[in-house]
């Protein structure tokens, strides 16, 4: 496992900026520490908590930027529908992001091979009409975003050394 580092320094101020600059903090940290790339063997030097934050910032960024289906679309379907990120949700309490999650896998299932193919960039944006199952999904994400962030913030402050050690 690799040692990940944060100064207290940089955690505090991260921390009077607010929820999201604290558990950019983490995310930054735990990236910086497998070079930034997320590959099969940079996630055997990370533990389970980590990730599992770098999972929940990808998702955040996807979701957030294009939905589930650029999320899908854009290769990580695989690593959020056939592996336990839900439940991981679950037992850091986010128990509602779960069960999205768990109402996404179902579609998922249905129609991943045609939002995974190689098309262009009319035909990615004809998907988002081709699936309108996805738009509900989106939305109650994006909705609750805050909030499962905040409850992230919470889960990393009540479990910080399962994501790095403080230092001076």
């Amino acid at each position: 496992m690799k040692e990940i580092t944060i100064k207290d320094s940089t955690l505090s101020q991260a921390a009077s900026e607010g929820m999201d600059a604290f558990v950019q903090v983490f995310a930054d940290a735990v990236n910086e520490a497998i070079g930034g790339q997320l590959t099969a063997e940079s996630m055997s030097e990370l533990n389970g908590h980590q990730m599992t934050l770098l999972a929940y910032m990808i998702l955040r960024e996807e979701v957030m930027d294009g939905g589930f289906i650029q999320l899908i679309h854009n290769g990580y379907g695989e690593f959020f529908f056939k592996n336990p990120f839900a439940k991981a949700m679950r037992l850091w309490g986010l128990d509602d992001l779960a069960k999205l999650m768990n109402k996404v896998r179902k579609s998922y299932v249905k129609n991943h091979e045609e939002i995974e193919k190689d098309v262009t960039d009319e035909e990615f944006m004809s998907l988002f009409e081709q699936h309108p199952e996805y738009d509900e999904h989106d939305d109650c994400f994006v909705e609750n975003e805050e909030a499962w962030t905040e409850a992230v913030a919470h889960y990393i402050d009540e479990n910080i050394d399962s994501f790095a050690k403080i230092v001076e």
